[in-house]
């Protein structure tokens, strides 16, 4: 389940960007990494989004990369309550970020059944916004897992 991969630390619901790439930067901050790699990773995730959006519609991007910046398989939340114009699919702003990071390989190919699992819980965001009006970083893993739940 895709609630029991996030580590609350890695949870940030007001976050305050107004463009992509401002967007970007505050989620990769997210990480515990130095300033060199932060920078290196941003520019992957750029070089990635010129590639199309990962904003996926219903208010939800999937900014996500390949890299051996990190060591480990990693994913952090971003909410942005003003909302960012990622160019979604459905052309509206994006408000909920899940940006995934792994390493070139990952055991029982965590990226892209962790993709997946995101994509899922994004179908059902228009009947349930729940994760959109969490207050903190623990009751949004509660709504998660209960959205995760109640889908299967």
């Amino acid at each position: 389940m895709l609630a029991e991969l996030l580590d609350p630390e890695f949870i940030r619901l007001n976050l305050n960007a107004s463009s992509r790439d401002e967007a970007l930067r505050e989620l990769v901050g997210i990480f515990k990494i130095n300033e060199k790699a932060r920078s290196l990773l941003l520019n992957l995730l750029v070089e990635r989004e010129k590639l199309g959006s990962t904003g996926i519609g219903k208010g939800v991007a999937i900014p996500h990369c390949r890299s051996l910046i990190l060591s480990k398989f990693t994913v952090a939340v971003g909410r942005f309550p003003r909302g960012v114009d990622f160019d979604a699919m459905d052309k509206k702003a994006s408000h909920l970020f899940f940006l995934v990071a792994a390493p070139p390989k990952d055991k029982g190919n965590q990226y892209l059944l962790t993709l997946g699992a995101i994509a899922k819980v994004a179908k059902d965001m228009g009947k349930n916004d729940k994760l959109c009006t969490a207050r903190d970083a623990p009751e949004f893993l509660a709504r998660l897992k209960e959205l995760e739940t109640r889908g299967k």
